[in-house]
């Protein structure tokens, strides 16, 4: 049977980052599973019309590989994508990737002190598993009755149909979020009719992305300190966010200014009723456009406020009991965030599967480990997602702390790393202390961050710099450490 001494589960951000690590480190025995033909995680799968990051294009890329030529300060889809496979190929990582290769099963065998992993193409062992699938790998579909006899075009906007032609078209969009805000201008000005469902209005803030300009890109390229100095600042500046999420009050400012910019781009009085958020701001992801509100504004669109209460053969029917005769139903519904699908294929020592274990609410060590699932790490895991800030310095800060994990697997000789219980545990109850009082769950809104008990699993609840601190140094003390080897452990230094 094959093995290797670390698999990593997935070929995004963090797994590519992991898998540079680890060839920069001098540790060639892994390989990268990554169910898709193709990698790049997220920015693979949503291909849908104006999608963009809504992070800084300086700050959205790894530290170690700055790009000079992004097109904008708000970097388009293609060109991150296109970042992440030349980032796969400068670095090396590309034989590794094991394509349309899907992780079935991952079961921990104690006696053999491995584990044991099922694929889409076979079986294969490992000492390590590092899980890097990432929050929003997965696509939540709304649980809406009728919905299986839509006689029409249905899709997710992370499975973006390109080869339907939406032109004259009737479309209903369900969903307001963050891909909606950015695919519907876009597809606005081709169809006939739009329907746009909006459960809860989000509250949206004009948008300063501007093109890049030539000389700026010339300087990034001849001079890459100036561009560290620009990620620096534009980190530090973001930083300062994450104040009004920890004290509400201090959002009223930043409130003001976006319902100036709902006041400014839509005249009628009762669409702005509509329109006008009913929670407190950064209870629920702010969403930056300055293309959004104009959109909703066109004849061709209607904004219904309500869920999907049933779809028909050829229609949509909302809360309000009105019929509307549609062609395309189109889900900017979200991903499964706090379910998390990949639990349900993980399980420990003691046989259970992990989504028990969480039992609806995933919780881990420093966002990375979880007692009772030997030699199993997490990047992008519970409590390390961000409504302020870079994901990718978050994920820096963990692939640092996994190779010190490594290292100490290493240097002791030992099999097993398993975080002890009662520290998983203390550091969860800082977690939540962090949280209370702030406005995720205190805002009066529903949100991804929270999960089905009501429970804040996905945000963590402070500036990032201290959560870096935190993974500085790995922390072997935390740790029950295993037997030790009954051979020579593959270095990882």
């Amino acid at each position: 049977m094959n093995h290797h001494r670390i698999v990593i589960v997935g070929a995004g951000f963090s797994g590519l980052g992991m898998a540079i690590r680890l060839r920069q480190e001098g540790e060639l025995d892994f390989a990268v599973l990554e169910r898709a033909s193709d990698l790049g995680g997220t920015w693979r799968d949503n291909t849908y019309p104006g999608c963009r990051c809504d992070v800084p294009s300086h700050l959205y890329s790894f530290s170690f590989a700055p790009n000079p030529n992004w097109s904008s300060t708000f970097s388009p889809q293609p060109e991150i994508l296109d970042y992440l496979r030349d980032c796969a190929e400068r670095y090396g990582v590309m034989p590794h990737i094991r394509f349309d290769c899907e992780l079935n099963s991952a079961d921990w065998d104690d006696d053999a002190q491995l584990w044991r992993i099922v694929t889409s193409q076979g079986e294969l062992t490992a000492d390590v598993v590092i899980a890097a699938q990432g929050p929003l790998s997965d696509p939540s579909y709304p649980d809406v009755p009728g919905l299986e006899s839509f006689e029409g075009k249905t899709f997710h906007s992370a499975r973006w149909d390109h080869e339907h032609e939406l032109a004259g078209k009737r479309v209903a969009v369900i969903g307001t979020g963050a891909s909606a805000i950015q695919f519907v201008p876009e597809i606005q000005p081709k169809v006939e009719q739009l329907h746009v469902f909006q459960r809860t209005a989000p509250w949206v803030v004009p948008h300063r992305n501007r093109p890049l300009k030539r000389w700026e890109r010339a300087v990034y390229r001849v001079f890459p300190p100036a561009q560290l100095a620009m990620r620096a600042g534009i980190y530090w500046a973001r930083e300062t966010f994450v104040l009004q999420f920890r004290r509400p009050k201090l959002g009223r400012f930043v409130e003001k200014i976006a319902l100036r910019h709902l006041h400014d781009q839509v005249e009628d009085p009762a669409l702005r009723e509509k329109l006008r958020p009913r929670y407190a701001m950064g209870c629920k992801r702010i969403l930056p456009t300055d293309e959004w509100y104009p959109a909703l504004v066109k004849p061709n669109v209607e904004v219904v406020t309500g869920a999907v209460g049933e779809v028909c053969p050829h229609s949509v029917v909302g809360e309000d009991g009105v019929e509307r005769e549609v062609d395309t139903i189109i889900f900017g519904t979200g991903f499964h965030v706090t379910d998390i699908p990949i639990a349900d294929r993980i399980r420990g020592r003691d046989g259970q599967a992990l989504s028990e274990t969480w039992g609806g609410s995933p919780a881990a060590y420093k966002g990375s480990a979880v007692a009772g699932y030997p030699n199993l790490f997490f990047l992008v895991g519970p409590n390390t997602g961000l409504g302020h800030n870079s994901i990718v310095f978050m994920i820096e800060a963990q692939i640092e702390y996994l190779t010190g994990a490594l290292h100490a697997l290493n240097r002791n000789g030992a099999r097993t790393l398993e975080v002890r219980p009662e520290v998983q545990s203390a550091y969860n109850l800082d977690i939540d202390r962090m949280t209370e009082g702030t406005v995720w769950v205190s805002g009066g809104c529903k949100s991804w961050y929270i999960d089905a008990n009501g429970h804040n699993s996905t945000l963590w609840p402070t500036f990032t710099w201290p959560f870096r601190q935190r993974l500085r140094e790995f922390d072997e003390a935390a740790y029950a450490l295993g037997a030790a080897a009954p051979g020579p452990v593959p270095a990882a230094a």
